[in-house]
């Protein structure tokens, strides 16, 4: 019995965190006071769970999917201290979580990202110019009314999606993943419409990657429209078409587009032309050649091979997304809220503690000594999640020792190096059922139904 005594003896060196202490090291009190007073939320008075609480609540939820939300309450501790001891009820969460609304979480996720994403991409350049990748997803959302009504059904050749779907384009800064803003709504709208919405978070001396679908001169153009020395880079179109102008190499050539008179009509600002360069590379998965576009028209500065490797970074986003969606999410049917405001409210508390982790993992990575990309998202994850389950346990203090040691141990974080030579085509690994889809109206004929008993045989 000799480990079970080390076991208590251990456990009671514990010194017991007090609640959320390590995350508000992390989002200065004062942010979220002023996001609360800036938007005109913040508690007037003495509440069981004040709106400073709230945000926290909302981040909490995002953070343990696999829990209900009263409990989540109750794991951050989420309670005006000096009451008794009874659980807070679900109804004042709701109440609650209204109050608030979504403004304050949009505004203290903007200051965060600010604050910690460009810092991110400033430090890990590319010839001077800061990293960043932009791109889109879909997010289901309970299948309400009001959700059906405000972010809409996707439709194809087999009829409606099953949930309502939110459409969300993410600016990220390139080799941490951190979110530096984020634009989200209906799925009717197109990507571009999100997008133009991010690009004056761009900062100057910058190169932002996007997939071909943002290969428009509306959207390209309109990330160079403001600021100083803003660059895109894309993949070419297999219907792009250009004009050569000059040639820097036999696969490297300066191109002039036209802009589309119809593209001109929609925004007067935009020219009959506009100058990229273009450079031609083989890829080993792919039997033609490929084209990759680009502001960056010196060639002298930026050489080819370079751009084309920078390129082939943008996956860091798709990898991203698969972080926040896959693993921190959990691949859930969809979110929680069923009302619009809630939804809004879930999405930035989501994209808030997503880059929580992110910044985490960045700190592990300086410590290790090795590239953000490095570093494990489930690993940084489950120490995250594991502070705060000790959070709900004890007194004020500092974080366990254990806890400390386990994230001084950063080689249990630590990836091994990417081997680019392992390719994957992409594929869809699910296979689809062979059921039906249920919607709405099957869902109600078979709810109007006269039950049948099933005789028995003779």
């Amino acid at each position: 019995m000799d480990w079970l005594g080390a076991a208590l003896e251990e456990t009671a060196e514990y010194p017991h965190p007090e609640s959320l202490e390590t995350f508000r090291s992390q989002i200065p009190a004062e942010w979220i006071e002023e996001a609360l007073t800036v938007t005109g939320t913040a508690t007037l008075r003495r509440r069981r769970l004040p709106a400073e609480q709230v945000v926290w609540l909302v981040i909490g939820m995002a953070m343990m999917r696999d829990r209900p939300i009263a409990e989540v309450a109750a794991k951050l501790d989420l309670v005006l201290p000096n009451r008794d001891d009874t659980p807070i009820a679900g109804s004042a969460i709701v109440e609650a979580r209204k109050r608030v609304g979504d403004e304050p979480l949009r505004w203290l996720f903007d200051r965060c990202a600010r604050q910690w994403a460009h810092a991110s991409a400033a430090r890990h350049q590319w010839h001077g110019l800061s990293l960043y990748a932009a791109d889109g997803t879909t997010l289901r959302v309970p299948d309400s009314e009001p959700n059906r009504e405000h972010f809409g059904l996707a439709s194809g050749q087999r009829g409606d999606s099953a949930y309502p779907l939110l459409r969300l384009v993410a600016l990220t800064a390139l080799r941490s993943h951190l979110i530096a803003a984020a634009s989200f709504g209906p799925y009717s709208n197109s990507e571009h419409h999100y997008a133009n919405e991010l690009w004056g978070d761009v900062p100057d001396n910058s190169v932002t990657i996007v997939d071909r679908n943002f290969l428009a001169a509306k959207v390209l153009l309109g990330l160079q429209r403001e600021g100083s020395n803003r660059h895109w880079l894309s993949r070419a179109k297999s219907n792009s078409k250009w004009k050569v102008l000059k040639s820097f190499g036999p696969d490297d050539k300066l191109v002039e587009f036209n802009v589309s008179s119809q593209a001109r009509k929609q925004d007067a600002w935009l020219p009959k032309t506009f100058v990229a360069r273009a450079i031609s590379y083989q890829h080993p998965d792919s039997k033609g050649r490929q084209w990759v576009l680009t502001s960056l028209i010196d060639a002298d500065l930026y050489p080819a091979p370079e751009i084309v490797a920078l390129y082939h970074e943008r996956w860091e986003i798709e990898i991203g997304y698969d972080e926040l969606k896959t693993h921190m999410l959990e691949r859930e049917e969809s979110i929680r809220s069923r009302t619009v405001d809630g939804v809004k409210q879930e999405v930035w508390g989501i994209l808030l503690a997503f880059n929580l982790v992110r910044l985490d993992m960045e700190r592990i990575a300086e410590q290790a000594g090795v590239p953000p990309n490095r570093i494990s998202f489930m690993a940084a994850l489950r120490l995250i999640r594991d502070e705060w389950l000790w959070c709900a346990i004890g007194t004020p203090g500092s974080i366990p020792k254990k806890l400390r040691r386990m994230r001084e141990q950063v080689a249990r974080f630590v990836l091994p190096p990417r081997r680019s030579e392992r390719r994957y085509r992409r594929e869809v690994k699910i296979k689809m059922s062979s059921y039906p889809k249920k919607t709405r109206k099957t869902s109600t004929k078979r709810a109007s139904r006269p039950s049948q008993r099933r005789k028995k045989p003779n």
